[in-house]
Formats: C-alpha cells, structure tokens, sequence
C-alpha cells in the first residue's frame, strides 16, 4: 500500500472523531512512530510504499484509534516541554497548558537558586513537591531545568508512580547542569495530617483532578473512556476537594518565603484563588493561558 494512500484512509476514517487536520495529525503522528516516516515523506516521495510487515501493525493500531483511543497511548509516549514522555492508561496525558505552569516553576526556581549562590557549598538545593504526580511529567521537567534541585512526587496511584519512575532521562540528567532525578513517593493526598519526612520545600506545585462530574458531556470520547478517572474527576458538591488539600499540605510543609502553583478549572478561579486566600496565603495571583482562560493560581504567605 502506498503511504499516502494510507495517510488518506486512515484521516477518512477518524473524521468522526475528530476534525480533518487534526486527524490527519493524528495519522502522520502513528505513521511515524510505526515507520519511522516524517510528516512530509508521502509529498517528497509519493511512491513510498508500505512494507508488507508493517501494514498489520498499523492496521490494528489505526483500529485502536477507531475506537476513540488516545494517539498517545497508542504510541506509549507524547512530547511535554521538549522531553518525551512514557504515557498508558494509568496517568493522564499531559497537556499543552501545564507546560505554562512549569515554564514558570522553573523561572521561580531558578530565581531561587541564584539568590543562595553566594553561599556556596552552604547553598541549599531549591526543594520542590509535586503533588498528584501522575506521569512525573512536572516534576521531571523542572528537576532537569532547574540545577541541584531536589524534586518528590507524590501520588496515590502505585500504577502512575511505577510510570513516573520509569522515565528514562539517563542521558539527560549526565547532559544537564547538576540535575537530579525526582523521588517518587506513594501517598495519600487527601490526607493531609500524614506524617511525611520530606521538607520542608520551597516550591509546591501540582495538578490535581479538578473535573466536576456534571462537566463529564463536555468532554471528548477519547478522554472520557480512555484518560483515568481518578485523576479528572471531582464531586459536584465539592469540586475544591483537592485544593483544601493542596493548601494544607503547602501551610505544613512550604518555607515562609515559599509559593505555589497549582492548575484550577478555568470555572472556579476566583474560588479557587478564595480558598487559598483564607487558608493563610493572602498573596495569589491567576495566571490565564493562551487561550485566554484562568489556568493556574500562584500562592504565597
């Protein structure tokens, strides 16, 4: 079979699911991983043909897409802030809008870090607690950003830690300035009395389930069947659940001059920004993304 031919195809038959260029994106994104094509190879080469031993595989992997199943856990792996991520059914997938969140973590940290060259060998590393972990997605991305920092993640999830440990920036981390793999703990977050013999940290960042069950219509097939529940999810009738958390952990484990940040749902910003307002951080400020809509809080004492 001809590559643009399958290319053709293959965007024909997920226009159901999704609009034709972001299909099509789709289909150039499995070519690739199964082929090791390019998104431009069946416009240079439009002879190319399919090698007889790869069409099986790309058939039941275009089936799988079929069915509403996310490209990145067909792949196993999505790219987040110029690194690449392992992805399955365990974690969520990270998005594009949590890499403004790290963008500015990783400012706030290097900040952090400047300030106490001075003291030399005496300098405390910045500490930094990523809450709800998930894929290790934030927390991996500001431990190879931010030099000699020492990053925990925590989830509650034995499956999303195992995914998290299991990233591979060996290279990376030799590459780096002084970086540091993050240590992945298993804990409740939700609880939030818990004896925890980290810390205390300069930074605490997160992005907690924050979905209100009622909001479930809105969402694609392809998150709702696929992406894990309990990592989207809130009740109607508490939708702040996990941010009273966020911030009980931050009041008992953050330095006095210690921030966070934490991703909100864009419908709840002003009570979210509230709830940490009255939970003994008067300095909040929201950050918008670009799109245009409340993404994250930054708090501090």
């Amino acid at each position: 079979m001809l590559l643009s031919q399958f290319i053709k195809d293959g965007t024909a038959a997920l226009e159901g699911l999704y609009p034709t260029a972001e299909a099509r994106t789709i289909v150039l994104i499995l070519c690739e991983h199964i082929l090791g094509t390019k998104n431009y190879t069946h416009i240079v080469e439009p002879s190319y043909e399919i090698a007889q031993s790869k069409e099986a595989p790309l058939t039941a992997a275009l089936e799988r897409l079929k069915g509403g199943e996310p490209i990145q856990y067909v792949t196993g792996h999505v790219e987040f802030c110029g690194h690449d991520f392992k992805v399955n059914k365990g974690v969520l997938i990270p998005r594009p809008e949590t890499e403004l969140l790290c963008r500015t973590a990783i400012k706030i940290g290097n900040r952090i870090r400047r300030m106490r060259i001075p003291y030399g060998k005496k300098a405390e590393p910045v500490r930094i607690l990523d809450l709800c972990t998930g894929s290790g997605c934030i927390a991996w991305t500001v431990a190879l950003a931010i030099p000699g920092a020492t990053v925990v993640g925590v989830d509650i999830s034995e499956e999303a830690l195992s995914v998290a440990r299991s990233q591979d920036f060996t290279q990376k981390i030799k590459e780096a300035e002084d970086a540091k793999a993050p240590l992945f703990v298993k804990a409740d977050v939700l609880d939030t009395e818990q004896d925890f013999g980290y810390g205390p940290f300069d930074l605490v960042l997160s992005n907690p389930p924050y979905i209100m069950d009622k909001e479930k219509p809105l969402l694609r097939k392809n998150v709702l069947d696929y992406e894990p529940s309990s990592a989207l999810f809130v009740p109607d009738d508490d939708p702040l659940v996990f941010y009273r958390a966020i911030a009980r952990w931050s009041e008992r484990l953050l330095t006095h001059e210690g921030m966070g940040l934490t991703e909100i749902n864009e419908v709840l910003g002003p009570q979210t920004e509230g709830l940490f307002k009255e939970s003994g951080f008067p300095s909040t400020e929201m950050i918008k993304d670009f799109y245009d809509k409340n993404r994250f809080v930054i708090y501090k004492r």
